[in-house]
């Protein structure tokens, strides 16, 4: 089994964020709940939403905006089994443009 991290895009900005209905809100958690409970053998971390961000540089720090909106972490037997298990994730649905962006962790060299 191999980990994968999930990076989540959105690609509302703050207008589109905020014309979502209180029922649309809920009817987004309970669809992600329910992709998470269909899920949750290969679910090592559900993640959080990433909001506050700051950029680490040799020349300093510094504020980042980007589409990055949250992370979840997944166990699978291949990249392709990780992809598919994102491929009917809710947030691809909820606005026009949202990706999932689904990266390999491979153990660190040297590691047992």
């Amino acid at each position: 089994m191999g980990r994968f991290l999930a990076l989540f895009h959105g690609a509302a900005d703050e207008a589109g964020k905020a014309d979502l209905t209180e029922q649309q809100q809920t009817e987004f958690i309970n669809a992600w709940a329910s992709w998470a409970q269909a899920n949750e053998k290969a679910i090592v971390d559900p993640g959080a939403p990433l909001n506050a961000k700051k950029l680490v540089t040799a020349q300093g720090v510094e504020d980042v905006t980007d589409s990055l909106t949250g992370y979840t972490i997944v166990e699978a037997g291949s990249h392709d089994e990780a992809v598919q298990i994102f491929s009917g994730h809710p947030h691809l649905g909820l606005f026009a443009g949202n990706s999932i962006a689904v990266l390999e962790c491979p153990p660190p060299p040297g590691a047992p």
